[in-house]
């Protein structure tokens, strides 16, 4: 289908005011499919191991998606999609990428539950306000990790102590200034060809299309192309999708689906989560996906929930239409706390075992710059342990309830457990991690060894 019949369907399609949306749609036929298909949740069970569950509730998101199609904000009105569109998408969905240049070039692929083969780690604080001194040393931080295949970033809040403001020439000049330090710190650390997921001080069109360039973000890379929650998408990320169709560009294919919001706990969640993923693949063009539930509540992706829709759109789509998924992991602790290495570990180890590649590490909520390289060191060592100890969904769930207990309080916690920034956790000059944040690492370590992942 060509990209702009789908425009001509925004611009013709049935008006509707975005709550009529929100509750007719999106609350009521949500609903109406999980009683239909008998979707449950159950707390304990982070990583489903149900097949028939697992299929019923993608067959749902399937059937939402045929039935309502999509929300264009920008004009409130309902994109229409059929389901013989939906289905030659999946059939067509990407199973392998190749990302980056020369010796740093990967190969994204579509995993599977239990897979053998690693999985990759794209490493940054993705769209966390950075500022401009230390942004360049916390990419630094984790393009060093010799786990990490492909890096992104956090945005920057200023150009030369200038604010950074939506539409404005300052959104432009920031893409740009972050492209540049991406390239500068990718050459320092002798990983000059890395794939990178970049333009993430983008909040408009301006600031995306600003990015396009063989200096700056080269097709070998990729920028985000967003599905707005629920089942929504605007111009200005049909802008987007449309440039880097004609640029040649890779898309990432984002969804932040809301964990205890429109549909509901868990299962309704995941269930929306699938429905958008299948969205992005013909709206948003994506190449791969980064799968993004946010817990209404916590906002954290360590949350129970957060890791059940994580588990359950990795083996949906694995079982039944392959794509490459990424899960993207936002823990609610901050650098110099152990909970944020327990939080990774969980949210590393559910990823992994269900099928799904690791992207992160948005520590602290990813409000502030509290992230550093040595809890994407941990994120990929974990993963790959995984692996080595050919873990079952069912030894993976156990682990993860006990790290569960280990960091579960932070989310009662008043103001979060935000940890310290970038520059108390690594040494400023050598870019390493200081003793006690080492410290803690094998310590946690340690623990993670006692649970059987042998590190």
């Amino acid at each position: 289908m060509h990209y702009l019949e789908l425009l001509e369907r925004a611009h013709n399609g049935e008006k509707i005011e975005k709550e009529q949306w929100d509750v007719e749609y999106i609350v009521i036929k949500t609903m109406e499919l999980i009683s239909k298909y008998d979707l449950k949740f159950d707390s304990n069970t982070i990583i489903p191991t149900d097949d028939t569950l697992i299929e019923n509730t993608f067959k749902a998101a399937k059937e939402l998606i045929s039935e309502i199609g999509v929300y264009y904000l920008s004009e409130g009105r309902r994109i229409y999609l059929t389901e013989e569109e939906i289905d030659e998408a999946l059939k067509n969905a990407k199973q392998e990428i190749l990302m980056g240049e020369g010796k740093d070039a990967v190969t994204l692929y579509a995993r599977k539950p239990e897979d053998t083969r690693y999985p990759l780690v794209w490493a940054g604080n993705p769209g966390c306000p950075t500022p401009e001194d230390i942004f360049k040393p916390t990419v630094k931080s984790w393009a060093k990790e010799e786990v990490v295949d492909l890096i992104t970033c956090g945005s920057l809040t200023t150009v030369d102590g200038y604010p950074v403001r939506k539409h404005e020439a300052s959104e432009l000049l920031a893409v740009r200034r972050e492209l540049d330090l991406l390239r500068s710190a990718t050459r320092e650390v002798g990983r000059p060809g890395m794939g990178m997921l970049a333009a993430e001080s983008a909040v408009s069109e301006i600031g995306d299309l600003a990015a396009v360039g063989s200096d700056r973000l080269r097709p070998c890379d990729s920028h985000l192309t967003v599905m707005l929650n629920e089942l929504v998408i605007d111009r200005d990320n049909m802008v987007r999708t449309a440039s880097s169709i004609d640029y040649g560009m890779r898309n990432a294919g984002l969804t932040c689906t809301m964990v205890g919001g429109l549909g509901g706990d868990a299962a309704g969640s995941a269930l929306l989560m699938i429905a958008s993923i299948m969205a992005a693949n013909i709206l948003c063009r994506a190449d791969y996906h980064l799968c993004h539930p946010i817990d209404l509540r916590h906002v954290a992706t360590s949350t129970r929930g957060s890791m059940y829709v994580h588990s359950m759109a990795c083996q949906a789509y694995a079982n039944h239409a392959p794509n490459i998924i990424f899960c993207d992991i936002y823990p609610k602790s901050g650098a110099l706390t152990k909970e944020l290495l327990y939080e990774v570990a969980a949210n590393a180890i559910t990823a992994t075992v269900s099928g799904g590649h690791l992207e992160g590490v948005g520590a602290a909520d990813g409000l502030v710059p509290h992230g550093t390289g040595l809890e994407v060191r941990l994120m990929g060592e974990v993963g790959r342990a995984v692996v080595d100890n050919r873990l079952t969904r069912e030894t993976a769930n156990e682990i993860v309830l006990k790290l569960l207990d280990k960091y579960e309080h932070v989310f009662s916690l008043e103001g979060g457990n935000p940890g310290k920034p970038f520059n108390e956790a690594y040494d400023m000059d050598k870019i390493e991690p200081v003793e006690e944040w080492v410290n803690m690492y094998e310590e946690v370590k340690k623990e993670l060894n006692e649970m059987g992942l042998n590190i």
